[in-house]
């Protein structure tokens, strides 16, 4: 991360830049993109400010604490920051997300209007081989089955027939007009 550091009514001091951009330098596993950051650390009177901001990787971030020593302040700031930057990357994941959501609630709502068509009688289908025969070949074809039906091609009209078992036991011929 680019850190600048500006003081002001304090002396310039290298151990507190090399403490601030250690301390920056955690950030980089927060954000993408190389970031900028801006640190003010000024004295009034007894009090010690420490302000950061940081710009990049999308995001815009400030934060700015003040108390009696220069050390605690910038501790506290940049944890400040670090809550901030998290509090922002959950915001992105989050804006992502819907794309998501909605396949979600897509697939929701499809399994939703299933379950609804369910209570619906539903119709099974099969696909079947049939031969040409003759009617009295297709009853012989149904004794040897515990099919309830057979369809076949009726060898003397040349038309699709089925037979079905009946309920008294009997058999039942279904063919097409002409």
């Amino acid at each position: 991360m680019q850190t600048s550091v500006t003081f002001k009514n304090l002396d310039p001091s290298e151990t507190l830049k090399s403490y601030i951009s250690e301390k920056l330098n955690r950030f980089d596993k927060f954000l993408d993109n190389p970031a900028e950051a801006n640190v003010v650390l000024s004295v009034e009177k007894f009090r010690h400010i420490a302000e950061v901001n940081i710009v990049g990787d999308r995001l815009k971030i400030n934060g700015k604490e003040e108390t009696n020593d220069m050390y605690s302040a910038i501790d506290m700031v940049l944890d400040k920051l670090e809550k901030q930057i998290k509090k922002s990357k959950q915001k992105q994941r989050r804006s992502n997300a819907p794309k998501t959501k909605v396949v979600e609630m897509m697939a929701e709502a499809a399994s939703s209007f299933e379950e609804e068509r369910s209570g619906a009688k539903q119709v099974m289908a099969e696909n079947i081989e049939y031969k040409p025969m003759d009617v009295e070949e297709a009853v012989m074809q149904m004794d040897l089955t515990d099919n309830s039906f057979l369809v076949f091609t009726n060898a003397r009209t040349e038309r699709v027939n089925v037979l079905y078992r009946r309920s008294d036991g009997n058999y039942g011929l279904i063919q097409p007009n002409k």
